[in-house]
C-alpha cells in the first residue's frame, strides 16, 4: 500500500503593533518524490526568491519590506533565510560591509538593554550603529517573543531569533557584504 504524503511550508506573519505593509510574498512551490520500498512521499517546499537586484557572490541581503535576512555563499546559493524585526526604512536601500562583531553588547540610547551576537555593518538616522543580534533584553526580560519576528518592532538594528543571530556571526566577518533592498 503506497502512502503519500504533502507537507507544505508555510509561513504565517505576525500582525504586531504597527503591522507589515506590502510584505506579500510569492513563494515559488517545488516538488519532490521518493520512494522507499513501497511508500512514496511528496514534499512540496516553498522557498523565498532572493530579491532582485540584491548583488551578487558572497553576501547577506535584507529586505526591508518582507523584513527577511537571506545568507548567500560565493556560488549564489542561499544558505540560509530567516525572518528579523526591525524600524521601518532603516538602514537606507545600498550596499554595505560589515564594520566589526561582538559577541555582547547594549543599547546607548535604551538603558538596561543588552544583546548578543551583533554584527554591525552601518549607522542608522540618529548616529546609532545597525546591525544584526539577537532579540535583546531589558533588565533580562526580552523585548519580543520570536513569534513576533517578521513585524517592525525596534530602534533600528535587526534583530532575529538566538540560533540566527549566532549564525551570522559566526559566518559574516569584516568586510561581508551586506546588500538592503527596500
Amino acid at each position: 500500500m503506497k502512502h503519500v504524503a504533502l507537507v507544505l511550508a508555510v509561513v504565517v506573519s505576525a500582525w504586531g503593533g504597527q503591522g507589515v505593509a506590502n510584505a506579500a510574498v510569492d513563494p515559488t512551490p517545488t516538488t519532490t518524490s521518493t520512494t522507499i520500498a513501497s511508500t512514496t512521499t511528496t514534499v512540496a517546499v516553498s522557498t523565498f526568491a532572493v530579491p532582485k537586484n540584491s548583488g551578487n557572490g558572497r553576501r547577506i541581503v535584507y529586505s526591508n519590506r518582507q523584513l527577511r535576512v537571506w545568507v548567500i555563499n560565493r556560488s549564489g546559493e542561499v544558505i540560509r533565510t530567516f525572518l528579523v524585526s526591525g524600524q521601518r526604512g532603516q538602514p537606507k536601500k545600498g550596499s554595505y560591509v560589515v564594520k566589526n562583531q561582538s559577541v555582547s553588547s547594549f543599547s546607548q540610547e535604551l538603558e538596561g538593554v543588552k544583546f548578543r551576537f551583533m554584527t554591525r555593518f552601518a549607522i542608522g538616522r540618529n548616529g546609532g550603529n545597525i546591525g544584526f543580534h539577537e532579540i535583546p533584553t531589558k533588565n533580562g526580560v526580552p523585548l519580543q517573543t520570536e513569534a513576533e519576528l517578521g513585524t517592525f518592532l525596534g530602534s533600528g538594528c535587526l534583530r532575529s531569533s538566538t540560533a540566527d543571530a549566532k549564525f551570522i556571526y559566526d559566518w559574516a566577518k569584516p568586510g561581508t557584504a551586506v546588500v538592503v533592498v527596500p
